[in-house]
């Protein structure tokens, strides 16, 4: 098992135990604002480290690809607020056209 895989087990792992340990140590009562909006933003940056990991990572090395390309092309996909599933179609071909010229 890679190590990258570890990682995804290790966050798994916490992040049960984080969702567990809330009701049972709050006991009802809710979460501070402040401790919420940090909740709120933890898994989208965990996100946002995964992809960037597994596209631009390589043996220890910056890698720059065809996967770099798809996502370039979906963060721009993104800025013109196009719907999701068509972010992840421009990812696709752009990244396979990609693939396809070099």
């Amino acid at each position: 098992m890679s190590a990258a895989w570890w990682l995804v087990a290790l966050v798994g792992v916490a992040t049960i135990a984080i969702k567990g340990a809330g009701p049972v140590l709050l006991g009802g009562k809710p979460l501070p604002p402040r401790i919420g909006r940090i909740i709120g933003l933890l898994a989208p940056a965990l996100l946002a480290a995964l992809v960037a990991i597994s596209t631009f990572g390589g043996d220890r090395a910056l890698v720059l690809d065809e996967r770099a390309a798809g996502v370039g092309a979906a963060a721009v996909a993104v800025a013109l607020k196009a719907p999701p599933l068509l972010v992840v179609v421009v990812a696709a071909v752009v990244t396979a056209a990609t693939r396809t010229l070099v």
